[in-house]
């Protein structure tokens, strides 16, 4: 709806593209006319990711060292650090595209917690720690972009140079085959549950573009 703001979030496994896909959907709306602001999660560079940085390069230890609701603070306080500027943009009526959100906080996070009845605990604290707690805008609308985790792995080694890595060619994530295929079956598992939208990534850029806006036209209507 043009004179509502709306908070779209796309998510996604590593190396689904979401990043290629929130640029193109935002100067698609923009040709439509509607007013877009985009956010990038992480907000590598930013006082509120440094922390974030510190986790992904290994600085704070190894993957195994911190678990899930360790990791999981980081990332949310980098999200409350932009909360304020999210609001703003929905009370001008603007539609925000967020490159990631809470939702990679569940998959990534509740991929390391094996015990089924653990981890539903862990997704329950952690949604009470970012909708409520931190009180963080929660999105209309999440979809989710999903690629077989060796599929993602491979273009991610593609990837060009990328400043918060310093110099490495992968963060503590994108190192582990065996955390990308857990975080990629929590991703499903809650995708379901939380009611997003799962669009399949091993397409055509064109193609997941496609599956998008016909997503977001039910929504836009």
């Amino acid at each position: 709806m043009k004179n509502k703001g709306l908070f779209i979030v796309i998510d996604g496994t590593d190396g689904s593209g979401k990043a290629t896909q929130t640029k193109i959907i935002k100067d698609h709306l923009l040709t439509r006319k509607f007013d877009v602001e985009l956010m990038d999660f992480p907000q590598y560079g930013s006082p509120g990711a440094a922390m974030v940085e510190e986790y992904l390069n290994g600085r704070l230890g190894k993957l195994e060292d911190i678990d899930a609701y360790q990791a999981s603070i980081l990332f949310a306080i980098d999200r409350f650090s932009a909360a304020t500027k999210i609001r703003r943009y929905l009370s001008e009526n603007k539609i925000v595209i967020a490159n990631r959100y809470t939702s990679s906080n569940i998959g990534h996070q509740a991929g390391k917690i094996q015990n089924k009845t653990e981890r539903e605990k862990f997704i329950k604290w952690l949604l009470d720690l970012e909708y409520d707690i931190l009180k963080l805008p929660v999105p209309d609308k999440t979809i989710l972009l999903y690629l077989d985790p060796a599929v993602g792995q491979k273009r991610v080694g593609k990837k060009g140079y990328r400043s918060y890595l310093k110099g490495k060619k992968s963060d503590i994530h994108e190192d582990s085959i065996d955390h990308l295929s857990k975080a990629a079956k929590a991703y499903k598992e809650v995708a379901v549950k939380q009611e997003w939208t799962i669009i399949d990534a091993d397409q055509t850029i064109e193609q997941v573009t496609q599956d998008i806006i016909t997503v977001l036209n039910d929504i836009l209507i």
